[in-house]
């Protein structure tokens, strides 16, 4: 008799520690899970997707909201867990702060904010990268919108620590434009959609709050090719799968650096402000395509 009620009172104690400790970031016994993290003394939130398969050393990938949405909106509708599952990489979702007006945001040197964006994700990295043993030359950064901004701010800023980027309708801030040095070459891959009215591909954005001053997009790119020394170009048109969606894709991949970098840019003719494969065009996936440019760059 006192033989189990001591069992059951460590059964009782264990099953305690175990759920204190739900929130700890080394439990195993969790696929997707939202975690926080304190930054500059604000307690910031992230989601994060682990499969099944991963492993020590497998790649880790972010993924930015756009202005006004989330993490949970951007992990549902990119629909990146399902790849990650099937490539074995982590993927983390952070979620930006509130502006006074109460828009989410991330602050890629825009003049609305003076949240440390940089420094979160800077952080955010290097802790995950520790947590979980994830090779340093394997962690990528992409985004919609403001996210893919925000990609833009880390390449310039953080190429350091993210080793690649990809923006998906985005573009560079006004002050990256004009302040961009950074430390290490970076591969960059960009998707816009021609008819994009929210974030021109044309540089014609609104300079309000420092959002415009970038130029057309192909200049941006051409700038990027050419600080990796890029000196060739290949074109791909991407067949016209779904006719209903009144666009069509064609990429282009400049290649040739000598530090094995390439720069792509994806062209979604007649396509808006859309993540392809889940809104918008059809023809290809976004998200499959961010995955395929991360894989291409694997060290």
């Amino acid at each position: 008799m006192k033989k189990s009620f001591l069992l059951i009172f460590f059964v009782l104690i264990t099953s305690c520690k175990k759920e204190e400790n739900t929130n700890d970031i080394s439990v195993p016994d969790w696929k997707t899970k939202q975690f926080s993290i304190n930054h500059d003394g604000l307690a910031r939130t992230y989601i994060l997707h682990k499969p099944d398969n991963f492993a020590e050393n497998s790649p880790l990938v972010f993924v930015l909201h756009g202005f006004t949405s989330s993490a949970t909106t951007i992990m549902t509708y990119s629909q990146m867990n399902q790849i990650a599952d099937e490539n074995g990489f982590m993927v983390c979702y952070p979620q930006g702060t509130a502006l006074p007006s109460g828009e989410t945001h991330w602050n890629a040197n825009l003049e609305m904010s003076s949240i440390d964006d940089i420094g979160f994700l800077h952080q955010l990295a290097n802790k995950l990268q520790e947590s979980y043993k994830i090779n340093p030359k394997n962690t990528f950064v992409s985004g919609m919108s403001n996210g893919g901004f925000m990609s833009y701010t880390l390449a310039c800023k953080k190429s350091n620590v993210f080793k690649a980027i990809a923006s998906i309708t985005g573009t560079m801030s006004g002050n990256d434009w004009l302040t961009c040095n950074p430390s290490n070459k970076i591969p960059i891959m960009q998707i816009s959609g021609t008819d994009d009215e929210v974030v021109p591909w044309d540089g014609t954005m609104s300079t309000a709050y420092g959002w415009g001053g970038a130029p057309h997009i192909i200049k941006v790119m051409d700038y990027w090719a050419n600080l990796n020394g890029c000196d060739s170009v290949e074109k791909i048109d991407f067949a016209d799968i779904d006719t209903t969606d009144n666009s069509t894709v064609s990429l282009t991949k400049q290649k040739g650096s000598q530090y094995n970098n390439e720069v792509w840019l994806y062209t979604v003719t007649g396509g808006g402000h859309d993540w392809p494969g889940s809104f918008g065009n059809k023809d290809i996936s976004a998200s499959k395509e961010i995955w395929k440019f991360f894989k291409q760059h694997l060290k």
